[in-house]
């Protein structure tokens, strides 16, 4: 990974962590830049070290902000489990074998926010059944989830701004 690209993605781990303590403004809705965070881990990467390295940024903003140890890190898990076969449905097999990162620019808002649904929602459904563990009916839940996801997205969106750059810059 470039050293632009760690930079990026350690001062959004902050940034979430920051997200995380003080800006809850009703229980129906959780900030989360995570998913993307993960999903834009470069394609050089493979999936051990992408398991590695949502694993400990889950675990980190876990510690750090939320205070339930693993809720995050659990959430991300299928997160970085399932990054390979979003991006080869959604982008095809060239980011991997052309070792290319996805962005805006080269593949279009249409698939990118289709990616960034899909990854949030996998993200927000996990969190959310675990968190509420069956003491919240599911209208909450689905609610809370639906709500999340369009605040979420938005901030994906630019997020992946930040994190995605060209290679031939």
């Amino acid at each position: 990974m470039k050293n632009r690209f760690v930079l990026t993605y350690v001062l959004l781990v902050i940034a979430q962590m920051l997200l995380c303590n003080y800006f809850h403004f009703t229980p129906y809705i959780m900030l989360s830049i995570l998913p993307i965070m993960v999903f834009c881990i470069p394609t050089k990467v493979g999936t051990f070290w992408t398991l590695v390295i949502a694993f400990f940024t889950g675990l980190a903003v876990d510690y750090f902000a939320e205070g339930i140890i693993g809720l995050n890190a659990a959430s991300l898990l299928p997160v970085a489990i399932l990054r390979r076969p979003l991006i080869e449905a959604i982008f095809g097999p060239e980011p991997f074998e052309q070792e290319e990162n996805i962005t805006v620019q080269k593949y279009g808002l249409t698939k990118v926010s289709l990616a960034i649904f899909i990854i949030t929602t996998i993200f927000l459904l996990i969190y959310n059944i675990a968190d509420c563990a069956g003491t919240r009916p599911f209208s909450f839940i689905l609610a809370k989830v639906c709500l999340s996801l369009l605040a979420s997205y938005i901030l994906s969106l630019l997020a992946i701004n930040i994190l995605s750059y060209d290679d031939k810059r």
